[in-house]
């Protein structure tokens, strides 16, 4: 069933003012010839993949830019399969290393093998390895010919339609491009089903399938956590492996979506379940079967990429592969319904120094013990080397010793990854805090527990190091059948469960994953309905309904962590101008209300010591992004917001958190909602609405979303 809306239907006939006599009575039936610069967007039939192709248009920076970067790749592809032939057959490696003993001069014109002698009788592996990749460049070549026509379409459509030139189109920000599409929607009819289109339209479309992923990374519904012999439990999820998943259930042959905007009807019935539950089982097995015939391939493409990309960085510097990104995991898991990738992406990025600083603080002593001997002794031996080469450069000609000055330079590199910094001050809880403010979710065990090794060891599970990324790569290739053939086939039912249980049919949009509409009164948790009063407008049952016991459906409709009333505050306020549903606007406007009422009863007086308050860290990120937010940032020390407050003065000031080395500890201070900043973009997240914190300055915010905040 439709998902009841407010859309409005299309007026079927054009209007008719009453008869004139100064005017001529018009036909009944008028021809009409529409322009076709105006006529051309009418009507289209993929608007998913449209609006997608859009925003990677921005985002990517324009035509000359995508087109340049995807004929490179193709470049670079064929720059390592032709250099990897060359080095395998056209190389004397015999008269290279000087096996015969040979002490003449040797160039490198003579270790070069003749044009006709390279691939005179080349081994058969090698030729099953050409034609693979020779196939598969030549799909990749027909692929950047098509996006061709595809993004010049698209390069036609902002320069014509929205009225954006390649060469201000890096001054505008997405949110500047979506009202724009809204524009043209109300002039052409992008979308026949209905007149306007709302935000919440557009994001749907553009992560229609990253919402159905973010929600079953959410439900623990795929098989991404394995419990590892001497290893404990350990999260896995490559980029071969995300391929695999998404080509099985989004878009590959027999997926469950007929198209990009419809799961096709028999995954809606449930008698069909146990049948389609066959079928998905066998289409995974026949997938898991080709990736491990195909597993020599990939495995010798990764080994070259990796070794080509990344081996004059690990040559400059070792210790590189001891810094840390965000796992791919950890992307999915922190991720809101409806977040657009340069959101996430800025969101994280301003929590990557606090999170770097806070695994950073734990250091193993028995191994910095050994990281210290160690580096002593490397670089006693490193000096030794570098100060009888400073006397005499021949030293280099002796056999090796580059090579062992090359090794102990890397030893003493990476022994410096292991060694503490000695100013480090260990508060785990404290750092915590930091990350909390940007990143948002986090388990309920972690509360209190940031100081020991389980906790850490979980987030660094999100917040992996770039030698282990490198490992999970190279271990794709066998590691992808595996978990496809044992890990996802016997979660076939449970899968096809899912997309019947949790997809919705949204007039003008099609089908989507029913968390994506952020409905807190079907997705929500109880625990975060924030406290209200009678005759508001958010009303509680008159008797609280008893607690489910796991493993019922009204658990399993609930977003984990608060991933539903999070997304919501966060898309609201990411477009101020979305209308939410009743009850979703209803939300919001409790949440706000209870804001105004804590801050008309804080008391005066309590402790402003600014430099420890994670909600003052979360608001100076704020001034990071841009002036836009400079009379935001104002508006919180304005002495009117303060009536009742105990006049005049700062709110922020005169209601600062207690510092977090305090006894109430750090989970007091972040019980409540975090307003933090993603590229131009306020959020508001928290782990408990019932003493929300932060939502004292909600109607700062509200006061000045509509001349300051310009999300992008």
């Amino acid at each position: 069933m439709p998902l009841e809306t407010n859309y409005r239907p299309l007026e079927s006939e054009a209007y008719q003012g009453p008869p004139s006599s100064t005017f001529p009575k018009r036909p009944a039936h008028v021809i009409h010839v529409p322009d076709q610069n105006q006529a051309r967007w009418n009507h289209i039939d993929d608007l998913d993949t449209f609006f997608t192709r859009v925003y990677q248009y921005h985002q990517q920076h324009g035509f000359l830019c995508m087109m340049t970067r995807q004929c490179l790749e193709l470049f670079q592809f064929f720059f390592v399969v032709t250099f990897s032939l060359f080095l395998v057959t056209c190389v004397d490696y015999d008269l290279l290393f000087n096996r015969s003993g040979n002490r003449a001069k040797t160039t490198l014109l003579d270790v070069l093998l003749p044009a006709g002698q390279c691939m005179a009788r080349p081994p058969a592996l090698v030729v099953v390895c050409l034609l693979v990749a020779a196939l598969f460049w030549l799909l990749r070549l027909i692929k950047v010919c098509y996006n061709f026509l595809q993004f010049w379409e698209i390069k036609v459509f902002f320069n014509v339609a929205l009225g954006i030139s390649d060469a201000e189109l890096d001054n505008r920000t997405w949110y500047e491009v979506q009202q724009r599409l809204r524009d043209v929607q109300q002039e052409q009819q992008m979308c026949i089903h209905k007149s306007d289109l709302t935000e919440l339209d557009i994001y749907n479309r553009i992560l229609r399938f990253k919402n159905y992923m973010v929600a079953m990374v959410n439900k623990q519904m795929l098989p991404l956590r394995f419990n590892v012999p001497c290893l404990g439990e350990v999260v896995y999820l490559s980029k071969g492996l995300k391929y695999n998943l998404e080509l099985l259930l989004f878009w590959g042959p027999g997926s469950p979506f007929e198209n990009n905007w419809h799961l096709k009807a028999d995954y809606k019935r449930v008698e069909k379940r146990r049948a389609l539950a066959d079928e998905l089982s066998r289409r995974v097995l026949w997938v898991g079967v080709i990736n491990l015939l195909l597993c020599p391939v990939i495995m010798l493409w990764q080994v070259l990429y990796c070794f080509y990309n990344y081996a004059e960085l690990i040559k400059r510097e070792p210790g590189s592969l001891g810094m840390r990104r965000w796992s791919l995991y950890g992307r999915f898991f922190l991720r809101h319904f409806n977040e657009l990738d340069h959101e996430l992406n800025a969101r994280l990025n301003m929590g990557y120094k606090a999170s770097n600083k806070y695994l950073n603080s734990f250091t193993t002593p028995f191994t910095e013990i050994i990281a210290q001997n160690v580096m002593f002794v490397s670089g006693a031996l490193l000096a030794v080397l570098l100060g009888l080469t400073i006397y005499d450069e021949d030293v280099l000609t002796v056999e090796h010793v580059l090579t062992l000055m090359t090794v102990l330079g890397g030893l003493v590199a990476v022994c410096r990854v292991f060694i503490a910094d000695e100013n480090l001050v260990f508060a785990p809880e404290q750092l915590m805090a930091a990350v909390l403010a940007h990143v948002h979710y986090v388990p309920d065990h972690w509360r209190g527990a940031a100081h020991t090794a389980q906790v850490m060891h979980e987030f660094s599970q999100l917040f992996q190091l770039k030698a282990y990324f490198l490992l999970e790569e190279l271990l794709s290739p066998m590691v992808t059948p595996i978990i496809l053939c044992f890990g996802l086939r016997p979660r076939s039912l449970d899968v096809v469960d899912f997309f019947r249980n949790f997809t919705v049919d949204v007039v003008g949009v099609g089908d989507v994953c029913s968390f994506a509409q952020m409905d807190v009164r079907r997705h929500g948790h109880p625990a975060w309905r924030p406290a209200v009063e009678s005759g508001s407008v958010w009303e509680p049952e008159p008797e609280p309904e008893p607690e489910p016991e796991p493993g019922t459906a009204g658990e399993a409709a609930r977003a984990d962590h608060g991933k539903t009333e999070l997304s919501l505050v966060h898309f609201a306020i990411t477009n101020p101008g979305w209308r939410p549903p009743l009850g979703s606007d209803a939300y919001i406007s409790t949440l706000r209300a209870q804001g105004a009422r804590e801050a008309a009863n804080m008391a005066p007086g309590m402790p402003a010591v600014l430099e420890e308050n994670a909600l003052f860290s979360s608001l100076q990120a704020l001034g990071s992004v841009g002036q836009q937010f400079t009379p935001l940032l104002a508006g919180l020390g304005d002495s009117s917001l303060g009536a009742g407050v105990g006049g005049g003065g700062s709110l922020l000031a005169r209601y600062a958190l207690r510092p977090v080395a305090k006894a109430r500890g750090v989970w007091a201070v972040l019980s409540g909602f975090h307003l933090v900043s993603a590229k131009q973009s306020p959020v508001l997240t928290g782990t408990n609405s019932r003493n929300i914190l932060h939502d004292r300055i909600v109607p700062v915010i509200e006061r000045h979303r509509t001349n300051v905040i310009e999300p992008s």
